[in-house]
């Protein structure tokens, strides 16, 4: 149980600290700034250098592919389209339970907008038990708990190419060109799937955890999400990651290529193994979103980004770029494959549905608040999942089926 009264007496001091932290972050925020309006001036020199310095540079930076300053109005999108959104939870292994195995499940929601249809609003289990299942992934030193994230990841995938994939099917075989949702404003000539339609994922495209991953262990990860983004390329249904309260400082960083005081920004050469204390990090933790605070109004977007993180070379053609978005509420950064940003209309059809998404959710995308709702495991569902389990066996004719003595003891209390 938690003492209050205890804790009370460490409000003053952590009260002190954030204000003192709040006046360094505005600091902070000005310097990122000056140097902003420089980045613009001579933005074609900087990237220049970050191309030519790109094997020697230690941080992550991207490279804009428009304009700095740029701050475009995102287009009203059509009465008549489809989102669709997939979210993952999970029961974690546990040796004190009953049996040792774990479930994903994946929540599916599919909204139809302006078509007089019946919403997808469900979840998908899967239970793990089998040897290959739950220790595989030792043999590379993951833990279970970390390989059934991973795997999840590689689910919701999946699961969201079978929507797109079925909604491009029906769309090809029931509607022409003058079916429904057909001269929408904004709407693209799609023969596969004409009404449009935006697949949203919450949280980001790049993956950064693979880059940990030894090449066996990413190689039954990264295909199948990569073959599942193909399959919404080829019915044309762009796919979007929405990442809320982002701390993504790819942006930032490239203002670094400015702070830096050596005569080129060779980090090899002049700040080896000095990552954390570096002449160049005056900003530091500011993140992209409180720079792009100052530059954007509501229902507008940043420039385009190409992301230059090691672990996209193996993502082929579908590089992920981004931009941000002043959603009204805050500045989400928003992810999308390089056959999404390449395509004008198709970018500022993407990006309508989706700030349509953030209205109708109150701030933030209504179907990835819904099919997180979905996917969701709470105690009830676990209680049900284990007595659904422990029937089982005993129908199989186990005995001695039960949690440990530490289990049943921690969830109830004698005292």
């Amino acid at each position: 149980m938690l003492d209050l009264t205890k804790l009370a007496r460490q409000m003053q001091g952590l009260s002190q600290h954030l204000s003192q932290e709040a006046a360094a972050s505005r600091q902070r925020l000005e310097l990122a700034q000056q140097h902003f309006q420089k980045a613009i001036e001579s933005q074609n020199e900087v990237i220049a250098l970050q191309e030519k310095w790109r094997d020697r540079i230690l941080f992550a930076s991207a490279t804009p592919l428009e304009p700095l300053n740029t701050c475009i109005d995102i287009p009203t999108p059509p009465k008549v389209h489809t989102v669709i959104a997939t979210d993952g939870s999970q029961i974690a292994p546990n040796h004190h339970e009953i049996a040792y195995c774990y479930l994903l499940n994946i929540g599916r929601v599919v909204l139809h907008y302006g078509q007089n249809r019946y919403p997808i609003m469900d979840s998908l289990p899967e239970v793990f038990y089998r040897p290959e299942d739950l220790y595989m992934s030792r043999q590379w030193g993951i833990k279970t708990e970390d390989w059934m994230s991973y795997r999840r990841t590689a689910s919701e995938a999946t699961v969201l190419a079978e929507l797109a994939k079925g909604l491009g099917s029906m769309g090809a075989g029931g509607r022409g060109a003058g079916g429904q949702g057909a001269g929408g404003a904004g709407e693209l000539p799609n023969a596969q799937c004409p009404i449009p339609t935006l697949a949203m994922v919450d949280g980001s495209l790049i993956y950064w955890f693979l880059e940990q991953l030894p090449t066996d262990a990413r190689d039954r990860i990264l295909p199948p999400i990569l073959e599942a983004w193909q399959q919404m390329r080829d019915v044309q249904i762009p796919l979007m990651g929405y990442l809320s309260a982002s701390r993504n400082v790819e942006g930032v960083n490239f203002l670094r290529l400015l702070a830096c005081p050596h005569p080129a920004p060779d980090c090899v050469s002049y700040c080896p193994n000095q990552l954390e204390k570096v002449p160049c990090k005056v900003f530091e933790p500011l993140r992209d979103t409180a720079l792009w605070t100052t530059q954007l109004k509501p229902g507008q977007r940043g420039p385009l980004w190409r992301s230059n993180n090691r672990i996209l070379e193996l993502y082929g053609d579908q590089t992920i770029y981004f931009c941000y978005v002043h959603v009204g509420t805050e500045i989400a950064r928003i992810e999308i494959p390089s056959w999404v940003a390449e395509n004008t209309d198709i970018l500022n059809q993407a990006l309508g549905l989706m700030l349509a998404q953030v209205q109708k959710g109150y701030g933030y995308p209504v179907a990835i608040a819904e099919a997180h709702n979905q996917a969701v495991v709470r105690g009830g569902d676990r209680s049900r999942f284990f007595a659904l389990l422990e029937k089982q066996m005993i129908k199989a004719g186990l005995k001695n089926v039960g949690t440990s003595y530490k289990e049943a003891r921690k969830r109830g209390s004698i005292a």
